[in-house]
Formats: C-alpha cells, sequence, structure tokens
C-alpha cells in the first residue's frame, strides 16, 4: 500500500501475455487437465486451442467470488455470456463431463484414457501440412479479435486488480494472514456471505 493500479495492470498483464501465447502460437496447443485447472490454471487451459479434461477433473474460477477476474476473459469467448455469467457470478467448479456439455472444453475422457486421446488428437493434426495449420487457426483468432478480445481483456486486467482491493479484497487478504489461506479460501467458496464485517 498505497495500491498503484497501474503497476498491477502492468504486472498482471504480463501474465495475460504469458497465457495468450498458447492462443498465438503458431503451432496448435492442447491443454490436457487432470486434477484443477482452476483461477489462472483455467486461463491456461482456455488459451489452448483444444481442451480435453478427465472426467473427474475440475476447472473453475472460485477468485471471481472475491479477489480475482479471469484476466484472459476466454469464459465468455468459449462459452457465452449467460453460461460464462453462471461460472463466474459462483465461482463454481464442473467436472469434465459438465465442461464438455456446456462447450467450455473440446472433450472429456475417463482418466485411464486421457494421455491417449490426446496423443491421437495430436497426432491427427500433425498430418496436416504446417501452413495449413497456421492458416485456419489464425482465422479463427481474427475472428476472435474482431469481437473484441484484446480490449476484453484490459478491462478484466484493471478489474482484476481493482478486485484484490475492494473492501471484500482486503478483507480476504486479512482474512488469509490470520486464519491461513486454505481456510480463507474454504469460507469464500462455501456459498456464505463474502466479508460478514465489511459495510455494505
Amino acid at each position: 500500500m498505497p495500491w498503484d493500479p497501474m503497476v498491477d495492470f502492468a504486472v498482471m498483464s504480463r501474465f495475460t501475455e504469458d497465457f495468450m501465447s498458447l492462443w498465438r502460437s503458431h503451432k496448435p496447443t492442447i491443454a490436457k487437465v487432470r486434477g484443477y485447472a482452476v483461477a489462472g490454471g483455467s486461463d491456461i487451459a482456455l488459451c489452448c486451442d483444444l481442451v480435453v479434461m478427465a472426467d473427474d477433473a475440475r476447472i473453475g474460477y472460485p477468485p471471481a467470488r472475491v479477489w480475482g477476474c479471469p484476466t484472459t476473459a476466454m469464459w465468455v469467448y468459449r462459452v457465452g455470456a449467460e453460461r460464462a455469467k453462471r461460472m463466474l457470478l459462483t465461482g463454481d467448479l464442473v467436472d469434465g463431463r459438465e465442461a464438455e456439455a456446456m462447450g467450455l472444453v473440446a472433450e472429456s475422457v475417463p482418466e485411464p484414457r486421457l494421455d491417449d486421446r490426446v496423443h491421437e488428437l495430436a497426432h491427427r493434426m500433425a498430418g496436416v501440412p504446417r501452413n495449413q495449420l497456421m492458416m485456419q487457426k489464425l482465422m479463427v483468432n481474427q475472428a476472435y479479435e474482431n469481437m473484441g478480445l484484446a480490449s476484453t481483456q484490459t478491462i478484466a486486467t484493471l478489474f482484476d486488480g481493482i478486485a484484490r482491493h475492494t473492501p471484500e479484497g482486503m478483507w480476504f487478504k486479512r482474512r488469509a494472514e490470520e486464519a491461513g489461506f486454505q481456510q480463507a479460501v474454504r469460507e469464500r467458496d462455501s456459498g456464505a456471505p463474502i466479508a460478514p464485517d465489511v459495510g455494505r
């Protein structure tokens, strides 16, 4: 403190650029998700061209409840406004099957099949000439750019910093310092009112 929002923006923009390097890579990228892809982990997965999850893996952005905003904004581009709101207004996690059903990820497979399925997709793409892969990826990505991806990410990155410095965000930081980060996260994600001692 004092918080400088532009210093925060510069730091978080670098993270977003790192995540988006997967999106901008001339080669196709596939995220293979087992276990948890939450918060920044979900940003990384959703910046890949394809996401294949284990059925029992979990994905979501719990900091949307307090203390964060997904800087890549890929949720809305992957599933549209209503489903993105469903995920970000609750901070819920969904398993691979539900993520596939909502169109968030390309496929969900039983965990023992995950490695083989990702290898099959990669092998199938490897048979396509590089220039064709690059053209198809650039064309699809350009459609997202035309929909305002870069400007949406600017707003999301600013909001991420602001979210960590609201009264509730500062409460979450204090609570994590007092009770430990895991306890603060359990309280944040429980569904009970967040920051009950902060006046509204």
